[in-house]
């Protein structure tokens, strides 16, 4: 297997071996391949496969980017509730790339459906499960506005297709997940189980993210498979409830990609019965599992920002609504006077005052309380009495932070997640297409 060794080089702590990641389970109806199309030039895999033999229901979630992938538009344009195969590049966003980058998902599709088809026509058996073009899905991650690499991705069609896996052990989900990363220094992967009714369902999930990262999703993308039949319709709404408290609570950078894209995928092999709507007590652990699954990478991916040292939870509480509590978590989490501090292990609480006041949310100084760890640090409208800044500073040496914001005006609260700001940032981003 290949995979990023540049990025996993650098000096970061973060895990990268295969073996201290989470053991995936494969999915019934579901074959994987990755392989390397040379987008990077360095033989590293960067084209990957999911295939659905016998079709999946799915449910996705895009980009709020008023301009975004090509590939993102042929997505939203494909009006089946039913797919057969996603494809997904890295290296290149297929982003303002003008007609160009839309013929070439056009021959992409044309070429893939008709090599699964083949496939399917070649088994013993002697069944034929036709593919067509528009059961296809794309993703697409990398630089924007660098011409579509069309025809080194279709001559590598044929590889991607025989080296389908239909039993996706630790190795295959490692290396799919390595495949779709950019400037990951490690692959994402979870894994969750749960019952519908009283049978047991499995939930596999892979992501990528490291910069670009913002409410309304990130530059990210994450796909989740599992084995239940539940229909598309209530996918999507699973989908989307479950999606604002993990990845639409995450920021590294706050720039809003053009190429975001979350999706489900279920296989429909283990039958759980007819599910009525979308408030059926049979999905209810099924949605928690989803629920800690997106929440799980989401951090992974926030762990893995772009230069980052530390993960910081900024938590708001007491709010009018949960509306301006996320306000002003994400006014803080996304200032770069506040990150760099908590990059330099600084306890200057008053960049926190000035994130909770640029929300323009209405506020009360004189109640605001405000906590780094277990530590006060401002209450009253103005330092606490019990600020040691000695303490804290010790408290922020750690790679996890905790930020409090008690507003005392209500009773609701949001918890968003993100990183600092270091100079590594600054490296990565101004080299990042060298």
């Amino acid at each position: 297997m290949t995979i990023n060794l540049k990025n996993f080089l650098k000096d970061k702590p973060k895990l990268s071996k295969m073996g201290e990641f989470q053991e995936l389970e494969a999915i019934e109806g579901l074959e994987i391949s990755a392989v390397s199309a040379d987008l990077y030039g360095s033989g590293r895999d960067d084209l990957c496969l999911f295939y659905f033999k016998d079709g999946a229901n799915y449910g996705a979630v895009y980009t709020n980017n008023t301009i975004c992938s090509e590939s993102i538009n042929w997505n939203r344009n494909l009006r089946k509730k039913f797919i057969k195969g996603l494809l997904v590049n890295t290296q290149n966003a297929n982003t303002f790339t003008g007609v160009h980058g839309l013929e070439g998902l056009q021959t992409l599709s044309k070429t893939l459906s008709r090599t699964l088809t083949l496939k399917e026509a070649q088994k013993k058996d002697g069944t034929t499960n036709a593919v067509k073009p528009n059961e296809i899905l794309f993703a697409s991650t990398g630089v924007i506005g660098e011409r579509f690499p069309t025809q080194k991705i279709k001559n590598n069609i044929q590889i991607l297709v025989d080296k389908l896996r239909e039993k996706q052990n630790k190795f295959v989900w490692f290396k799919a997940a390595s495949s779709i990363m950019t400037t990951d220094t490690r692959p994402k992967l979870a894994f969750e189980t749960c019952k519908i009714g009283n049978i047991d369902i499995k939930l596999s999930a892979i992501a990528k993210g490291s910069g670009m990262i913002a409410p309304n999703l990130g530059t990210m993308l994450a796909f989740v498979f599992t084995d239940a039949d539940i229909p598309s319709v209530y996918l999507k709404s699973l989908l989307k409830k479950t999606v604002g408290n993990s990845f639409n609570a995450i920021t590294v950078d706050g720039d809003t990609s053009t190429n975001d894209m979350v999706a489900i995928f279920a296989t429909n092999k283990v039958k759980t019965g007819k599910i009525y709507n979308i408030l059926d007590p049979k999905l209810k652990d099924f949605e928690s599992a989803l629920q800690k699954l997106l929440l799980n990478l989401a951090k992974q991916i926030v762990s893995d920002g772009e230069g980052a040292k530390k993960f910081v939870t900024v938590k708001v509480v007491n709010a009018r609504s949960q509306n301006m509590a996320k306000n002003i978590a994400f006014s803080i989490a996304n200032s770069p006077l506040f990150k760099t501090a908590m990059a330099g292990e600084d306890p200057n609480w008053g960049r926190i005052v000035m994130g909770i006041g640029k929300s323009g949310e209405n506020i009360t100084p004189e109640k605001i309380e405000i906590k780094i760890g277990d530590f006060k640090v401002a209450e009253k409208g103005k330092v606490s009495e019990e600020y040691n800044e000695k303490k804290i500073k010790e408290y922020m040496a750690w790679d996890s932070i905790f930020i409090e914001v008690n507003l005392k005006l209500g009773q609701a609260s949001f918890e968003c997640y993100t990183c600092d700001f270091t100079n590594d940032y600054v490296n990565i981003n101004t080299d990042y297409r060298n």
